[in-house]
């Protein structure tokens, strides 16, 4: 079986955003390849792409490491991410399909459900899920697949805290919504903005904790998907 280099790029973005593997610790391709069952060529090249994205950076005399972003990188980001929502946002009113509309209200619907029961851990996938749908239904690869770098590493470098009034928030992503379905694509950009700033005034830059084991990574909970491969 040879699993796709990019099935195993994916399951060590995952563990380095949720902190299995400590920033600064080394990443040898050995022990990657036998840690995800994987051989050494998909390693090799998940690491590559990896350190594209600025997960991973190659030290001399070190090898291959993850990246430890400083304060001012990790600010840059909320602010990327407050300028290019907004834009998202802006092209799915002019390119949105039925069937974005369809799952974007669906989300809002069960969003503001959960947000009256206080259920915080659904809003947070929830609310990750409706941002992604929205970048989708803009028509941009390349601004889709930006936006998901930078929500990838906001959540490794910020813990965010709960908003204080869920239930205004998912009635944001109600309006957001409402103006893409209309067309409106000056209104989704305004009331996107408002809500991505407000969002970004809840994150906390997250810092270090010590390292659990000598090379810096803890027990993997994010194995490599094997669904659906070829013998």
């Amino acid at each position: 079986m040879r699993i796709p280099a990019h099935s195993v790029c994916t399951a060590i973005r995952d563990d380095i955003v949720a902190g299995v593997h400590e920033r600064g610790s080394r990443l040898t391709e050995e022990l990657l390849a036998r840690r995800y069952g994987v051989s050494r060529v998909p390693v090799r090249e998940a690491l590559r792409t990896l350190e594209a994205e600025g997960f991973v950076v190659t030290r001399r005399h070190a090898g291959a490491c993850v990246a430890e972003p400083s304060e001012q990188e990790a600010a840059d980001l909320l602010e990327m991410r407050t300028l290019l929502e907004p834009l998202g946002a802006f092209r799915a009113a002019q390119r949105r399909s039925e069937a974005h509309l369809k799952v974007l209200r669906g989300l809002v619907r069960l969003g503001q459900e959960r947000a009256r029961r206080g259920n915080s851990e659904d809003l947070r996938s929830l609310g990750g899920w409706f941002h992604e749908t929205l970048a989708q239904a803009s028509g941009s690869h390349a601004l889709t697949s930006t936006l998901t770098q930078l929500r990838h590493k906001i959540t490794w470098m910020y813990t965010v805290e709960t908003p204080a009034n869920p239930v205004e928030s998912w009635t944001e992503h109600g309006a957001i919504v409402d103006a893409v379905a209309r067309g409106d694509g000056e209104r989704a950009r305004a009331i996107t903005a408002l809500h991505t700033e407000r969002s970004t005034a809840s994150h906390r830059l997250r810092f270090p904790g010590p390292t659990e084991r000598a090379n810096g990574v803890r027990t993997s909970q994010h194995p490599v998907n094997m669904s659906g491969l070829r013998h």
